[in-house]
């Protein structure tokens, strides 16, 4: 169910006055909400809605494929964008539309229709060249050391936030040639610490900033506006916008307060993720279902409308890779794959709802359910880190959302293991057990294995790999200034070259809605300051595969191996586009460039 808003509808984009920033919790504290009972099987069932709720108490048949219960009417096809006539991707300035959003410090291209005179020749729609960054890294780039055998899974280095870090970390990553780590508690005080992280076991500060309203944060989102660099973090009562256009000083700038996200809540009412799909930004909210924000403007943000699965459950990550939007569950077995043509309408996919299972059944032949606590999309694949009796890793094929299907899964042999957060990196699975952390081979996902252990003092949540090491980071009962260590993973700093492995739309897909994004997923973390019009683009081509115009314009964004481009103006439509990474362009944060090119190809709907 999609609820639209319209106006404030009560909701608060507070601008931050950073002088005062200390005594601006006014929220009020009703009663936390109790964790969710277990079944007698031991698995968390799937959150509904309180039984009070206005819109019904009956919680729905967990057990039930919502694709086989409504009818989702036709595709959107977008061309009630088209108000202003139709564009003809035949005419160069087609698909160099004016306005909107911008390619983050890319020059526009000229109009390829203006000839030096008659005799020029044909019209040029090259792109810009693949290593013609808009700018240079600011940092020093990703880790460059190399190590011993006896420091492999040793622990050479605290990352920490300061006096007022109480010690409770999530997910580091790097950006723009530094390691960024948001760190918050629950209960609130927390910030954004910045490194040089060249030589991981002596990390150098560049910066931190405190906030006293931002809250645990499972996830960060990153783009660039205009001039200026911006983060999305999880505040007490909503989203907090960052300016970290200079990483000694991010600057918290608007605190957005989402209805319904209530403090102290830890678990019911609150926001567990984020997913910046610029310009929006869409917030996985628990119970709340998803809230999706038109953020072009991160000073004052809108919302635009909230989403609820059908059945409901309690929503963990959120993930949007084009016109995908993958809702995952937080201590739950559901997903929801819904397609977001319309990116404040999202639309069930038929079939694309399913609950989690380990490829085992029960004495009557029924799938054996199993919960999550959070995941992660990469190459077509869906990596569950598995949540109570027995943690471990679970993977599904979901290159056709709408026939999600088991691939494999692997049981850790502790019992104390209990599944956090999992990240992929080229054939390792990277998964938090709250007791230790797992490296788990997944190059066969039919049969994924383990590689390596990594262990910890505290609740391991998070391993994120970083070039040729492991950032850990437990959120509870760490050693003092230890929340987060780094861990030499591999002896010889990455040199292998990021290869994509998924697009979306997929390659030969059509109708494709003219209000469509392109997603691509990328084997490894992609620094996105390499990210631009000469090494990631979509342009118009004819039959023979020729271009009819140069790159679009429009808006990049990325986060956790996910890059979306965003055009600055619809399609055309009845059009063939094509989907290139050339090689030498994207490069990954150790920086090792695209060896091989890719490309996909789509075609657009048509409109009378």
């Amino acid at each position: 169910m999609v609820r639209p808003y319209h106006g404030d509808m009560g909701v608060r984009a507070s601008v931050v006055l950073w002088a005062v920033c200390g005594g601006l919790l006014v929220a009020g504290c009703e009663d936390a909400e109790v964790d969710p009972p277990m079944d007698d099987s031991g698995v968390l069932p799937d959150a509904g809605r309180d039984a009070g709720d206005e819109d019904g108490g009956a919680r729905r048949d967990a057990g039930t494929d919502a694709g086989s219960l409504f009818d989702a009417g036709p595709p959107p096809t977008g061309c009630e964008l088209l108000d202003a006539g139709v564009p003809d991707a035949s005419t160069p300035d087609a698909s160099t539309p004016d306005g909107g959003p911008s390619d983050a410090g890319d020059a526009t291209l000229p109009d390829a229709g203006d000839a030096a005179g008659p005799d020029a020749g044909p019209p040029s729609f090259d792109p810009p060249a693949p290593g013609a960054y808009p700018r240079p890294l600011a940092g020093p780039g990703g880790p460059s050391e190399s190590y011993d055998e006896a420091d492999l899974l040793e622990a050479c280095a605290p990352l920490d936030g300061g006096e007022r870090d109480r010690d409770h970390h999530n997910t580091a990553f790097m950006f723009d040639g530094r390691l960024w780590l948001p760190w918050a508690h629950e209960g609130g005080v927390g910030g954004i610490s910045v490194f040089d992280f060249a030589t991981p076991c002596a990390p150098s500060p560049v910066g931190t900033t405190v906030f006293e309203d931002m809250r645990e944060t499972h996830s960060t989102g990153v783009a660039r506006v205009g001039e200026r660099d911006w983060m999305v973090t999880t505040s007490m009562t909503g989203i907090l916008f960052w300016d970290v256009s200079d990483p000694s000083d991010p600057q918290p700038v608007t605190d957005m307060t989402l209805p319904g996200v209530r403090y102290p809540d830890s678990y019911a009412r609150v926001v567990m993720s984020v997913f910046w799909q610029a310009p929006y930004v869409y917030v996985g909210a628990s119970d709340n279902g998803v809230f999706i924000v038109d953020a072009s403007d991160p000073e004052r943000p809108e919302l635009v409308a909230q989403y609820e699965p059908e059945p409901d459950f309690r929503v963990g990550g959120v993930h949007a890779i084009g016109t995908l939007l993958a809702i995952f569950p937080s201590e739950g077995s559901r997903t929801a794959f819904v397609d977001i043509s319309d990116p404040g309408a999202p639309r069930p996919i038929p079939g694309g709802t399913f609950l989690l299972n380990d490829g085992t059944t029960d004495r009557l032949g029924r799938p054996t359910l199993r919960a999550a606590y959070f995941a992660h999309i990469n190459g077509g694949r869906a990596y569950y880190a598995r949540h109570v009796i027995g943690g471990g890793l679970i993977v599904f094929d979901i290159a056709d959302p709408s026939a999600p299907s088991f691939l494999g899964s692997w049981e850790s042999p502790d019992r104390f293991a209990n599944g956090g957060y999992v990240f992929v990196m080229e054939d390792e699975a990277f998964v938090g057990l709250s007791a230790f952390g797992e490296i788990i081979d997944i190059a066969d996902p039919s049969a994924p294995d383990r590689v390596a252990r990594l262990d910890m003092v505290g609740d391991v949540d998070t391993l994120t790999p970083v070039g040729n090491v492991i950032v850990a980071s437990v959120d509870d009962d760490a050693v003092s200034g230890e929340a987060s260590l780094v861990y030499p993973w591999k002896r010889a700093p990455d040199t292998r070259a990021p290869v994509v492995n998924m697009v979306v739309p997929r390659d030969g897909a059509e109708p494709v809605a003219l209000g469509a994004r392109v997603g691509l997923t990328v084997d490894e973390p992609v620094e996105l300051a390499t990210v631009h019009r000469g090494s990631f683009y979509v342009r118009p081509i004819d039959e023979a595969g020729e271009p009819l115009g140069p790159p679009l314009e429009g808006q990049y964004s990325g986060q956790e191996g996910v890059l979306n481009f965003w055009p600055a103006a619809p399609l055309a439509p009845a059009t063939t586009y094509e989907v290139v990474v050339p090689a030498g362009g994207l490069t990954d944060v150790s920086g090792n460039a695209t060896a091989a090119p890719f490309r996909s190809t789509f075609r657009t709907a048509a409109c009378e």
